[in-house]
């Protein structure tokens, strides 16, 4: 199995069957810049989980997911793989590769489970000042060793 880049929108995956569209959030509440935007909308319950989610402070951690389910054969995954919104004081972004690692092998899980191909834009590759090169061999590693469809769509 090999990553699918498609020119497109990714949250309207352009596949049959289930799908999971997934992105990255970070670990302090956040949610109000890049993807998420687009993601809320077309849908507000991934927002309100992800927000309620934060307030209960349960299993709100990095390396943990939250599955929402937006259509009959569609679900959101909101991946805590960020920490804070911005570079700190070294110069370290936001990103968390092991984080990301931890979310994408418990999503490989929920694909599995639901017979879902998955689909993203460049995760972590924008405002959590990630490297595609290291998410592309951790996406490689965890859901591409599973035989899992994998779509990453750069918009147009």
């Amino acid at each position: 199995m090999k990553i699918e880049l498609i020119k497109g929108d990714a949250t309207k995956p352009q596949v049959e069957g289930n799908k999971i569209i997934t992105h990255i959030c970070n670990d302090i509440g956040g949610w109000g810049k890049g993807f998420v935007l687009a993601i809320s909308k077309r849908w507000k319950t991934p927002e309100n989980e992800y927000r309620n989610w934060f307030k209960s402070d349960k299993n709100f951690n990095l390396g943990e997911i939250q599955m929402v389910q937006v259509e009959k054969d569609l679900w959101v995954c909101n991946m805590i793989g960020q920490h804070k919104t911005i570079s700190n004081s070294n110069g370290i972004p936001p990103i968390r590769y092991e984080a990301v690692e931890k979310c994408l092998e418990k999503l490989s899980d929920e694909s599995l489970r639901l017979n879902a191909s998955i689909h993203m834009p460049r995760i972590g590759c924008g405002l959590a000042g990630g490297k595609w090169e290291e998410i592309e061999t951790i996406i490689e590693r965890t859901l591409l060793k599973n035989n899992l469809e994998v779509y990453v769509y750069d918009f147009n």
